[in-house]
C-alpha cells in the first residue's frame, strides 16, 4: 500500500464523519429539536429552556470525552491500537445517530441521550483519528492534508445535506407520510453514511504502526504511564504549552458558533428553518476554498500568521452578530453575509490548527496521547463556551450577549499566539 493510498484513506474519514458534524450538530437535528420539544423541559426536577437544556447535553458529552480520551490514548500508543479505538467511537456515533430515528415529541429525553452518545462517539473517534497524521504524513505535507480532510468532510456532508433537505422538502412524493418522518430518515442516513464510507478508512490505516509488542496484562497501567511520560514532556515544551492554551481560547468560540449558529438564527433571528439551512450550505461551500486558502497561507507566510488571520475574522464575526435584528428587513441577506465569513475561516482555523500542531510535536511514537491534550483542550473548550451560551440565554433570555461574549476569547487566544517562538515550520 503506498503513502498517497494511506493518506487517502485518512483524509476520507472526514468525507465519512463530517455528516454528524452537519447534519446532527449544525443544521437539521437542532432545528428538529427546537421545533418538537416543549418550551421548558424538566430535568432532574429543575425547568430549563429546552434550548439551554440542549447546550448543557452538549457540555456532558465532552465532560465524558475529556474524562475518556486521555486514558485511552495512553492505552492505544502502549498497545498500537489507535485503529481499534477509532473503530469503536466510529460504531457508537453512528448508531446512536441511526438511533435517533425514532425521537419525537414524545420522547424527548431519547433525542438528549442518542445525541450525547453520538457527540461521545464523533469527538472520541477524532482523537485516535488525528492522532495519524505525524505519522502518515511529513511535516511539510500536513497543511495540506490537513486541508483535504477537511475539504472532503465540507463536500461529503453538503452533498448528504442536500440529499436530505431533497427528502423533506418533497417527502410526499417519496413516500413518507410527513416533514417530521422525513426529517428522521435524516438523522438514520446520516449513520449509514458515517459508518459505510469509514470502511474505506479502516481499511487503508495501518495498524500498529510502531509495530509495539504490548505484554498482555497491565493495559490500564501502562496506558497511564504513557499519559504521564506524554505530560511531562509537554511541561517541557513551552511552544506547545503556549500553543495549546491559544487553541483553547479560541476553540471556545469557534466550536460553540458552529454547534449554536443554527438555533440563534431561529431563535433569535426568527428566520424560518429553509433560511438556516440556506446559511448552512454557504458556510459549507466557501469553508472548502477557505481551508485551501488558509493552507496555502500557512504553507507560503507560515502557520501562526495564517492562525492570526482568521482569529480576528472570528472575533468580528460575533461583533456583526451582536448586531443582527429580527425587526431589520435585511437581516435575512447580512445573516448570509455572516455566514459567508464564517465560512471562509471554519475551515481555515480548523485544518491549520491540527497541522500547526502536529508540526509542533516532538520525535514520538505517543501521537495519540499528545492528540489527546490537543482534543481534550478543545473539548473544555467547547464545555466552557456551551455553558457560558446557555448561562447568558438564562439571565438575559436572549443570545445576543452569549454571541458577543465569544468575541473576548478570540482576542486572548490572538494573545496567547503572539507569545510563540519562531519554528521552522510554523513561521
Amino acid at each position: 500500500m503506498t503513502n498517497k493510498r494511506i493518506q487517502f484513506g485518512w483524509a476520507f474519514y472526514d468525507w465519512a464523519n463530517s455528516v454528524y458534524s452537519l447534519v446532527i450538530s449544525t443544521a437539521i437535528f437542532p432545528i428538529y429539536f427546537a421545533a418538537v420539544s416543549p418550551e421548558e423541559i424538566s430535568f432532574l426536577g429543575t425547568e430549563f429552556e429546552s434550548t439551554a437544556l440542549y447546550s448543557y447535553s452538549l457540555s456532558f458529552s465532552f465532560v465524558i470525552v475529556a474524562i475518556l480520551s486521555p486514558f485511552l490514548s495512553g492505552i492505544a500508543d502502549y498497545s498500537g491500537s489507535k485503529r481499534t479505538f477509532l473503530k469503536v467511537f466510529a460504531y457508537m456515533g453512528s448508531l446512536a445517530c441511526m438511533g435517533l430515528y425514532f425521537f419525537d415529541a414524545d420522547n424527548v429525553y431519547l433525542g438528549i441521550g442518542l445525541s450525547v452518545i453520538a457527540s461521545v462517539g464523533f469527538w472520541g473517534s477524532i482523537v485516535f483519528y488525528n492522532a495519524f497524521l505525524p505519522e502518515i504524513a511529513s511535516p511539510e505535507e500536513q497543511d495540506r492534508l490537513s486541508a483535504r480532510g477537511f475539504t472532503l468532510g465540507y463536500i461529503g456532508s453538503g452533498l448528504l445535506l442536500i440529499i436530505n433537505l431533497v427528502m423533506i422538502i418533497f417527502f410526499e412524493s417519496l413516500g413518507f407520510p410527513d416533514t417530521g418522518t422525513a426529517t428522521r430518515f435524516s438523522f438514520l442516513l446520516t449513520g449509514i453514511w458515517w459508518i459505510g464510507f469509514a470502511q474505506i478508512t479502516f481499511r487503508r490505516l495501518p495498524y500498529n504502526v510502531h509495530h509495539r509488542k504490548p505484554k498482555s496484562e497491565g493495559y490500564l497501567w501502562q496506558g497511564f504511564r504513557e499519559l504521564r511520560a506524554v505530560m511531562s514532556k509537554l511541561k517541557e515544551d513551552p511552544r506547545l504549552k503556549v500553543f495549546l492554551y491559544s487553541f483553547f481560547f479560541f476553540s471556545v468560540g469557534v466550536q460553540t458558533i458552529i454547534l449554536l449558529a443554527s438555533l440563534f438564527g431561529s431563535e433569535e433571528l426568527g428566520l424560518d428553518s429553509n433560511k438556516l439551512i440556506a446559511t448552512i450550505l454557504i458556510i459549507q461551500f466557501v469553508a472548502i476554498g477557505g481551508a485551501n486558502l488558509f493552507a496555502r497561507l500557512a504553507q507560503k507566510r507560515g502557520n501562526i500568521l495564517s492562525l492570526k488571520i482568521s482569529i480576528g475574522i472570528w472575533a468580528l464575526i460575533c461583533v456583526l452578530a451582536f448586531f443582527l435584528n429580527r425587526e431589520d428587513t435585511l437581516v435575512e441577506y447580512k445573516f448570509y453575509g455572516v455566514g459567508a465569513l464564517v465560512g471562509l475561516v471554519m475551515g481555515g482555523i480548523q485544518s491549520v490548527s491540527r497541522s500547526t500542531y502536529s508540526k509542533l510535536l516532538p520525535e514520538t511514537q505517543s501521537t495519540a496521547s499528545f492528540f489527546s491534550f490537543y482534543d481534550v483542550s478543545e473539548k473544555v473548550a467547547i464545555i466552557c463556551g456551551t455553558l457560558v451560551y446557555g448561562y447568558l440565554i438564562d439571565i438575559t433570555g436572549d443570545m445576543k450577549a452569549s454571541a458577543l461574549a465569544m468575541s473576548a476569547f478570540f482576542i486572548i487566544g490572538f494573545l496567547q499566539l503572539l507569545r510563540l517562538r519562531r519554528s521552522a515550520w510554523v513561521y
